[in-house]
């Protein structure tokens, strides 16, 4: 399966076919709405996109690691990450895909 990375130019074109749009109105379309997703997530508030998935913040403790070179242990801060869930619908999606 060749790797690609699905980019903010990528959406754009895409918009921008299926929509009607202009590129330059695509690609504001596109801005906004990942400055939205970002903005929502910075204010510590999960999004949730249907038949998609949601991101949700999550806090981890923190934690004494292991520098697996050394050994020597390493305090870990506490701290916040974003975590995706996948909804069912794109899981059975994926899985349809990968079973052709």
């Amino acid at each position: 399966m060749a790797e690609k990375t699905l980019t903010r130019a990528d959406l754009s074109e895409a918009v921008y076919r299926e929509v009607g749009l202009s590129r330059q109105e695509s690609a504001t379309l596109v801005e906004a709405v990942l400055d939205l997703l970002s903005d929502t997530l910075a204010n510590g508030e999960s999004v949730k996109l249907s038949s998609f998935g949601s991101f949700v913040l999550r806090d981890k403790n923190g934690r004494v690691g292991r520098n697996p070179k050394t050994g020597e242990e390493v305090p870990i801060d506490p701290r916040r990450v974003l975590v995706f869930k996948p909804s069912q619908v794109l899981k059975d999606r994926i899985d349809a895909a990968l079973s052709k």
